[in-house]
């Protein structure tokens, strides 16, 4: 088969690697900014200022990374108008979301105070870094409406497949904040108040970027704003469908990584760090097969928009071969370099040896945890998001929590075998819906695809 012709596999796998590289390297840039963050405040002359950033920093990561949704349900459905070329339905799954995440910013600014007081209080700090991480807090909180709208204008790039303009996001968020952070605090004698008012300035400087490439982009892109379908809330029902669905999945993700947290710290203070230590393998493991992930979403939902079979299933093999590489790169650097990894993590010695032990763990988990990342970027591409969230809740309930009951005796071995069963039982469950979607004929809706172009 000729390579050069646009309908063989090689062409196909080139596609999905055109969309994940960027992904792949903006996900890159996210450690960089938190070890800008620890460095500048480690260099203080009192440890409670890098706490403070610290409790403050990862409240923000809980609360935003719950507003996830906003970027998956975008993506799936900007694709999916992108498919059957609906321009006029792009224009109106971007107007609609940033409307939302305008609306859902504002009322996280109006609820500061109990958020911040609950959030603080959950966290559990001492009372001087806890005050430090509320200043932080306070601050921080104005860049809401600006997070929440960057993540519609990824997930709308990236349904349009235009990835490179989500790595532009990313680095100028980043790059900004990076800078900011060192001209506040070691230029300026800022403290914690500096390092949040760096991160509000760069997410609303990477919101100018981003409507400004938006606003070029709708230029070339034709159709127009159905502009009464803004005021009906009855056209809202799609995207209020999907991301509702979507942020249930993401709370259960979120508790099922904070109960492994918390577990862990029942266990000791070696334990925990042990943990926190393999935890960056799976995050290191993350930054590769999001990338895949993310392609998938918009490859699969311009299919889905297109009602093509063949270009479905096309996209489907190529983001699995290349997410199957990927996760088994991960495995074997994990099993020949493992214990390289931890030292470059922690010099700590019992921590190593601690995390040594369950090193195993992280052996075999990207070839477990691919599936779940490859699911999902289908799952989301088709907008079959309740699926996501009652397979999550399944996996969460029917064998996360019970394996663990039953395991406690084996300590952090019997922690790890849950989450594991917990990822497996996720997986297992969303591949069996996509077979049994897939043996039925349903991933491809039959009736013709509604196009906003045709309203009078």
């Amino acid at each position: 088969m000729n390579s050069n012709n646009p309908d063989t596999p090689s062409s196909h796998r080139r596609t999905v690697w055109l969309l994940a590289w960027p992904l792949i390297l903006s996900n890159l840039t996210v450690p960089l900014l938190g070890l800008v963050d620890t460095a500048v405040m480690g260099h203080l002359p009192d440890s409670r200022y890098l706490g403070g950033v610290t409790l403050g920093a990862m409240l923000f990561s809980f609360l935003y990374w719950g507003f996830g949704f906003l970027r998956m349900g975008t993506t799936g459905l900007a694709a999916q108008r992108t498919g059957a070329e609906d321009t006029s339905g792009q224009r109106l799954v971007l107007a609609q979301a940033l409307l939302v995440a305008f609306a859902l910013g504002i009322l996280l600014i109006a609820l500061q105070i109990p958020l911040v007081t609950l959030g603080l209080w959950l966290l559990d700090g001492s009372p001087e870094v806890t005050d430090l991480a509320r200043e932080y807090a306070t601050i921080r909180m104005w860049s809401a409406p600006a997070v929440l709208a960057n993540y519609v204008l990824i997930g709308w790039f990236l349904g349009l497949g235009n990835s490179r303009f989500t790595l532009w996001l990313m680095l100028v968020n980043n790059l900004v904040n990076i800078v900011l952070d060192l001209v506040f605090v070691l230029g300026l004698g800022m403290t914690v108040d500096g390092v949040a008012l760096a991160s509000v300035i760069a997410d609303y400087s990477a919101l100018a970027l981003g409507l400004w490439l938006c606003l070029r982009t709708l230029r070339r892109l034709g159709g127009r704003l159905p502009v009464p379908e803004l005021s009906r809330l009855a056209a809202y029902r799609e995207l209020f469908s999907v991301n509702s669905a979507l942020f249930i999945r993401t709370l259960l993700l979120l508790f099922a990584m904070a109960f492994f947290t918390s577990q862990g710290a029942r266990q000791g203070d070696v334990i925990l760090a042990a943990n926190a230590v393999l935890m960056q393998f799976i995050m290191l493991t993350s930054f590769g097969l999001d990338g895949f992930a993310h392609a998938a979403e918009s490859l699969v939902g311009r299919a889905v928009g297109r009602r093509d079979i063949r270009l479905f299933r096309a996209h489907v093999r190529a983001a699995a071969e290349w997410s199957l590489g990927v996760a088994g790169a991960f495995a074997l650097v994990f099993a020949l370099g493992g214990n390289l990894l931890v030292a470059m993590l922690t010099d700590i010695g019992e921590v190593r040896d601690m995390a040594a032990i369950f090193l195993p763990w992280m052996v075999v988990m990207p070839l477990l945890a691919v599936w779940s990342y490859l699911l999902d970027g289908i799952f989301i591409g088709a907008t079959r998001t309740k699926e996501m969230r009652d397979t999550m809740l399944l996996a969460v309930i029917g064998a996360y929590l019970p394996l663990w009951f039953v395991t406690q005796e084996m300590g952090n071995h019997g922690l790890w075998l849950a989450f594991t069963g917990f990822i497996v039982v996720r997986s297992t469950l969303l591949g069996g819906v996509f077979w049994l979607e897939w043996r039925r004929g349903r991933w491809i809706p039959q009736t013709p695809a509604r196009s906003t172009d045709a309203n009078p």
